[in-house]
C-alpha cells in the first residue's frame, strides 16, 4: 500500500470564480434600481451602500492591518463638511463628495506620522482624541454655527427624484469602486503584508515587510473610505450637524457590522452591513434599547462567535467565495 499526498496553493476556485460573476452581474442590475424601485427603496439601498463601505473601510485597517480605531468618525465628519465647504464655494455638488473624501485622505497622510506611532489601545484612544479634536474644530467654522449646523444647499437646485437618483449612483458607484479596489490592493503583497503585521509585526519586520509603509497605506486609504460615507450621507440627509457626523455611534456601528460579519475576512463586512441594514430597519426607532441591543449582541458575538458569521463558516466549511489570501489543498491518495 502507498499512499501520496500532494499540496498545491491554490486561490480560484470554481465556487469563487462563480461568485464574483454573480456579484458582478448584481452590481449591474443595481445599477438600473432607480427605473423599478419605490422611491423609499432606493433611499434605502443608498443607506446600505454607505454602510458597506465603512463596514469595508473599517476591516481593511482593523481586520488585515491590526489596527482597531474608535475615532473613525473623524473622517467621516470631515468628509460632510469638506463637501459642504467646496459646494458652498462654488464646485457642483457631486464632484465635490469626491473631492473632500481625496482632501481628507491628503490630510490623513501627515497625521498617520503621529498616530501610527500609537500601538494597540493607545492608537484607539488617540484616534477618539482626533475624533473630539476635529468636532471642535469644524465648530468654530461660521458657516456651520456651531452645533446648530447647516445645509448642503447646493442640492436643491436638483428636483427630489433627479437628486435621489443622483445621489444613488454615486453611492453605488463609491461602493463598487472602492470595494474592488480594497479587494484588489489585498489580493496583492499589501495583502500578505498587513496580515503578517497583525499577526506579529515584530516577526513581520524581522523577514522584510515594510510595517510602517503598509499601514500608512491601509490608514489613509480607510480615511478616504470613511470620507466618501460622510460626504454621501450629507449628500442624502442634507443637513449638517456636527454632534451627528462626529459622534462614536459611527465607529460603534462599524465594528458592529465587521466584528458580527467576521473580522479580517472580506465577505464578512458586506454580510455585516447587510445585518446591521436590516435590524436597524427594523429596530432603529426604538432609541437608545436600539444601541443597548447592538451592544449587547456585538458582546455575545466576541465572546462567544470570535470569527463572525462568515469566519466561523469559512473556518468550519472551507468556503471562499471572495478569497484574498491563499490556502493549501491537499489531495491525498492511497
Amino acid at each position: 500500500m502507498s499512499m501520496n499526498n500532494t499540496v498545491a496553493v491554490q486561490r480560484w476556485t470554481r465556487l469563487s470564480i462563480a461568485s464574483i460573476s454573480l456579484v458582478v452581474l448584481f452590481q449591474l442590475v443595481l445599477a438600473f434600481a432607480p427605473l423599478f424601485l419605490s422611491a423609499n427603496a432606493v433611499d434605502r439601498l443608498t443607506t446600505l451602500f454607505i454602510y458597506g463601505i465603512l463596514a469595508l473601510m473599517w476591516n481593511a485597517l482593523a481586520g488585515y492591518g491590526g489596527l482597531v480605531s474608535i475615532g473613525h468618525q473623524a473622517f467621516f465628519g470631515l468628509g460632510a463638511y469638506g463637501a459642504i465647504r467646496l459646494a458652498d464655494a462654488g464646485m457642483s455638488v457631486y464632484p465635490a463628495l469626491f473631492v473632500a473624501a481625496a482632501l481628507v485622505a491628503a490630510l490623513s497622510l501627515p497625521i498617520s506620522v503621529v498616530m501610527l506611532r500609537l500601538r494597540e489601545s493607545e492608537f484607539a484612544v488617540g484616534m477618539w482624541v482626533l475624533a473630539a479634536l476635529a468636532h471642535l474644530l469644524v465648530n468654530l467654522d461660521p458657516l456651520i454655527q456651531g452645533e446648530t449646523g447647516t445645509s448642503l444647499i447646493a442640492l436643491n437646485a436638483y428636483a427630489p427624484d433627479v437628486r435621489r437618483a443622483y445621489t444613488y449612483w454615486t453611492a453605488l458607484f463609491a461602493m463598487v469602486g472602492l470595494a474592488w479596489w480594497v479587494f484588489w490592493l489585498l489580493r496583492g503583497r499589501l495583502g500578505t503584508a498587513a496580515q503578517s503585521i497583525r499577526d506579529n509585526e515584530e516577526a513581520a519586520a524581522s523577514v522584510g515587510v515594510r510595517v510602517l509603509s503598509a499601514k500608512r497605506t491601509l490608514f489613509v486609504l480607510s480615511a478616504l473610505g470613511c470620507a466618501v460615507a460622510g460626504a454621501l450621507w450629507v449628500a442624502t440627509t442634507i443637513s449638517f450637524q456636527p454632534k451627528t457626523y462626529f459622534s462614536v455611534q459611527w465607529s460603534a456601528f462599524m465594528l458592529f457590522m465587521v466584528l458580527v460579519g467576521g473580522i479580517g475576512t472580506f465577505e464578512g463586512p458586506i454580510i455585516g452591513a447587510v445585518l446591521f441594514f436590516a435590524v436597524e430597519t427594523a429596530f432603529g426607532a426604538t432609541g437608545v434599547w436600539y444601541m443597548i441591543g447592538l451592544g449587547g449582541t456585538a458582546l455575545v458575538f466576541a465572546l462567544l462567535i470570535p470569527k463572525g458569521i462568515w469566519g466561523t463558516i469559512e473556518s468550519r466549511f472551507g468556503i471562499r467565495l471572495l478569497p484574498v489570501g491563499y490556502f493549501l489543498k491537499s489531495d491525498r491518495s492511497t
